[in-house]
């Protein structure tokens, strides 16, 4: 019932907040009569504002069209490789006439990036998969909005989730370099263990940044939540139907405006001063500011449904159980046999862990736990880095990601890289890497 009252107060909503936009620029327009009215470029501020925090915010694009590599401009296509119920493979191709470019982009890295399912869309990484354009061939999980897919189409559980990542691994192929940002770090450690446990290539890399390894140590807000309320007050409280003018009517999914909800009330008082500092912007005429706040917020206000068996599965096994730590995770394959998960058999892929000094989502040593886990890996293949003065967003966006844990992550893939050169003899002129 909650879900049908918010789509009703959304659809109400919907007149006020392209009435606050147009009233805004009817007094900020030089070409109107009301942008010469005393105090209109206030009047247009508070109607900016007022549309903002009322309408509806659709997924964000990628729009990352291209990158400079040396001084070389590379364009970018974004591409479909893999397409399931739940969850696009996309692969950013990058084209150049630059015959030497060319040669240096087809030799370097593939990175596969583990996007998370937890509220956001992937397009949340976005800076993360610029910066990585610069020097590996990148791939990313698209996951798609529950509320979007058919229940024809099933139900999407937590053994879905790792069955899928093994599938995009073997995809993209034997010489890949894992990434796996906050939530999919499990899953990802998961995977990547019952391949090793079958005696499937791995990646050879994992990378994993801000994750709830284990989620016992040094918990935040989030973790408390988890463990504080019932396995039966999730299911009873947070988890509802899809409205009737949805693909995915009546699927049972936790929804994104209450993922939302929980994300401001965590810094309310940080999101109510950022919006205050916008009107004040919008004010004194700072473009700059006012249009870095409308894409941080672009990207933040738009969330998405996640599956209810997914959600609910999480909350047991990572937040309630700590199965993976204590050696009890049992994931069923697609064949239908369940698989203990054992870090343990990992021996081929090396391991690199990275927190934010900061981060008050996945709080200290939960990712790093992954050392301890993983103990089939060598020592000389594994390493730690923390993210000095980072929260949990600036370990994968911003000047820290790039200045500080980009370098490491590039750096551990080099040095780890088997990748063959290719030596088919294919005309380099407008071929993509």
């Amino acid at each position: 019932m909650l879900y049908q009252l918010y789509e009703s107060n959304r659809a109400w909503l919907s007149p006020f907040s392209e009435f606050a936009s147009a009233a805004s620029k009817l007094y900020s327009n030089p070409l109107s009569p009301f942008a010469q009215m005393p105090s209109a470029h206030r009047f247009s501020a508070g109607f900016d504002l007022a549309s903002r925090l009322t309408k509806e915010y659709e997924k964000p694009e990628f729009d990352i069209n291209h990158v400079s590599i040396d001084g070389v401009d590379v364009v970018i296509q974004e591409k479909v490789v893999e397409s399931k119920p739940f969850c696009r493979l996309l692969r950013f191709k990058r084209f150049t006439d630059d015959a030497a470019m060319l040669t240096k982009m087809r030799d370097q890295p593939s990175v596969l990036v583990v996007a998370p399912l937890s509220g956001h869309h992937a397009t949340l990484l976005r800076d993360t998969v610029r910066t990585l354009l610069q020097d590996h061939k990148v791939y990313i999980t698209d996951w798609i909005d529950a509320r979007m897919v058919p229940q024809a189409d099933g139900a999407f559980h937590l053994d879905d989730y790792v069955n899928y990542v093994q599938d995009f691994i073997r995809k993209v192929g034997p010489n890949v370099h894992v990434i796996s940002v906050c939530q999919p770090t499990v899953p990802v450690l998961a995977a990547v263990s019952l391949m090793a446990s079958r005696g499937e290539t791995t990646p050879l890399t994992m990378t994993m940044m801000g994750g709830p390894i284990d989620a016992s140590r040094s918990p935040t807000a989030v973790n408390n939540l988890a463990t504080n309320k019932s396995f039966s007050w999730f299911e009873n409280n947070v988890i509802y139907k899809v409205p009737q003018n949805y693909p995915g009517a009546n699927r049972q999914v936790y929804p994104g405006f209450l993922q939302h909800t929980g994300f401001v009330a965590m810094n309310p008082d940080r999101h109510a001063t950022s919006h205050y500092d916008y009107f004040l912007d919008l004010i004194r005429g700072d473009d700059d500011n006012a249009e870095a706040h409308r894409k941080f917020y672009d990207e933040y206000n738009a969330v998405l449904d996640m599956p209810a068996e997914y959600y609910l599965d999480t909350i047991r096994i990572v937040f309630q159980e700590f199965a993976l730590v204590k050696g009890t995770w049992e994931v069923r394959n697609p064949a239908g046999k369940k698989e203990l998960v054992r870090p343990q058999d990992i021996t081929g892929t090396a391991l690199l862990t990275i927190e934010g000094e900061l981060d008050d989502i996945s709080g200290s040593g939960q990712t790093r736990a992954a050392q301890d886990l993983c103990s089939g890996i060598p020592a000389k293949n594994k390493k730690h880095y923390d993210v000095v003065g980072a929260g949990h967003y600036g370990i994968f966006s911003g000047r820290r990601w790039r200045e500080f844990a980009y370098p490491e992550i590039r750096s551990f893939i080099l040095a780890h890289n088997k990748a063959e050169v290719a030596t088919q003899g294919k005309a380099l002129k407008g071929i993509a890497a």
